[in-house]
């Protein structure tokens, strides 16, 4: 049997589930600029793209998932 949640509850896991996605991005994104600081390498900028994609891909979960009320 599936446990029901309330909509509040509901919310906290997604809040924590996102939350995770946003700090993966911005991880992803520092690394990449650490190594182009240290070094001159074209890792530095693919993962500072990959970091940009994660974002992104936060962005459109979260407005695909809750209206956004002005």
């Amino acid at each position: 049997m599936k446990k029901r949640l309330t909509p509040s509850e509901e919310f906290e896991i997604m809040k924590m589930v996102l939350d995770k996605f946003l700090w993966l991005g911005v991880a992803i994104m520092g690394y990449g600029l650490y190594r182009i600081f240290v070094g001159t390498s074209m890792t530095g900028f693919s993962m500072i793209i990959i970091g940009a994609i994660i974002l992104v891909l936060f962005l459109i979960l979260i407005v695909k998932e809750y209206e956004i009320v002005d």
